[in-house]
């Protein structure tokens, strides 16, 4: 049996790692009855941890927010994904949390063991960022949006088209998806009952809490391939389907998410979905990606490219 002071900080890191527990479960991974589970909740409430206990035949407990921010538990790698994290964050695409995230990371550093700091400083001296220009996101916009999808709860804001026309939109939350360069929330829309990735740029005020709803089910597996399906083709006017012969860890190798999407036909071969505003740029993308291809859809690229190859022969006809 654990020791008074080992099983509170026991008791705790299972109250951050999951939202809800029932007495008896903690009993159970503590390995005492739940009289004492009772007696450690009421040392961690005066310790200013925010334990509320749950109604119900078993009981149950949640550690909630409180008006101080009590320590955290953290094992070696949350510490150091914490302070990669931080370390990102303060050239990131989040509007305003610079600075915020140096002081939070000099805390951390503070009090972080030799071995872990060592890690931290390892991987930040061998990393060179990459830096891309692209949007930014308020901080709070965030965080709102993550706290209604956590709690299933409806938002409503307003919201800016590729051209810039407001609309007002009441979504259910699933999700945010960042690419590296955007946030994307993908949710789905009530008045148009369908699924939609939203821009969190693009949202023009802080979104408003609704209504809570009942988690659907998913529009994918992975928000993040859903986000990469829509964003490749469905924003630009030529929306390409394709038959790349090669691999697809071959041809993804050569490509990004947010350029096209794939998905596998046999051993040798994939379907690509890309898309442009403009006729080359698909082809150049094509060709720079350096394998046959079989073009489906639209027909106005299979137009394009017979024009390209009548220019290509009539140039190497030429006599120097």
């Amino acid at each position: 049996m654990l020791e008074t002071s080992a099983r509170l900080l026991k008791l705790l890191s299972l109250l951050q790692v999951r939202r809800d527990w029932t007495g008896p479960e903690l009993a159970g991974r503590l390995s005492v009855d739940v009289r004492t589970i009772r007696r450690d909740v009421d040392k961690l409430r005066s310790l200013g941890y925010p334990v509320t206990s749950l109604p119900g035949a078993a009981g149950g407990y949640q550690l909630g927010a409180g008006a101080e921010l009590p320590p955290l538990l953290l094992d070696d790698d949350e510490a150091v994904a914490v302070a990669v994290g931080l370390r990102t964050a303060a050239n990131g695409s989040v509007a305003g949390i610079e600075e915020t995230s140096v002081r939070a990371l000099t805390k951390l550093e503070q009090v972080l063991p030799t071995r872990l700091r060592r890690r931290v400083q390892a991987l930040q001296a061998h990393t060179t960022p990459l830096t891309a220009a692209g949007p930014t996101v308020d901080a709070e916009t965030l965080t709102i949006i993550a706290a209604a999808c956590r709690d299933h709860q409806q938002l409503r804001f307003t919201y800016a088209s590729t051209q810039g026309d407001p609309s007002k939109r009441l979504i259910e939350p699933q999700g945010l998806v960042h690419t590296g360069r955007r946030w994307y929330l993908v949710a789905w829309d009530v008045s148009k009952e369908d699924w939609r990735t939203f821009r969190v740029d693009r949202i023009t005020e802080e979104p408003a809490l609704a209504a809570r709803f009942s988690p659907r089910t998913p529009p994918a597996e992975s928000l993040g391939d859903f986000v990469s399906r829509q964003v490749a083709s469905s924003v630009y006017t030529y929306q390409a389907v394709l038959t790349i012969h090669a691999p697809l860890q071959t041809v993804a190798e050569r490509t990004t998410p947010m350029s096209a999407a794939l998905e596998p036909i046999d051993e040798n071969s994939c379907l690509m979905r890309t898309g442009a505003d403009a006729l080359e740029r698909i082809v150049f993308h094509l060709l720079f990606l350096g394998f046959e291809f079989d073009v489906h859809e639209p027909v106005e690229l299979r137009n394009y490219i017979e024009i390209l190859i009548g220019r290509m022969q009539n140039a190497v006809r030429v006599q120097g």
